[in-house]
């Protein structure tokens, strides 16, 4: 069964950037496209950004030209480097598989945009 542990979020300054880590166990990581996704207080989860197997990447509007996602597939994990960071980005994220998040949630980690 795959497994996501997400990690790197934390309290930061508007402006300010982040780097969050999601490493994902099972050897079957790399033949799946994958998503960051975020879910803010009294909101729906919602896709941030998605990355293919083979590196093509795709961006939600609020987020683009800031966000950059990544993969390391024989670390079997995902990256979000986060930039500009805005109080609206303020939410827990999470991984997964994209477009249908089929495992099962892990942990999240979360981000706040604050001065």
């Amino acid at each position: 069964q795959v497994q996501l542990v997400e990690s790197g979020g934390g309290l930061v300054q508007p402006g300010g950037s982040l780097r969050l880590s999601c490493a994902a166990s099972g050897s079957i990581f790399r033949i799946y496209a994958m998503g960051w996704y975020r879910q803010a207080p009294g909101k729906q989860r919602e896709l941030v950004a998605s990355i293919t197997s083979g590196g093509l990447t795709n961006y939600a509007d609020s987020v683009k030209g800031r966000f950059t996602i990544s993969r390391d597939n024989a670390k079997s994990t995902v990256y979000l480097q986060m930039n500009g960071l805005k109080p609206e980005d303020t939410a827990v994220y999470y991984c997964n598989v994209f477009p249908s998040p089929v495992v099962s949630w892990g942990q999240g980690t979360q981000v706040t945009v604050s001065s």
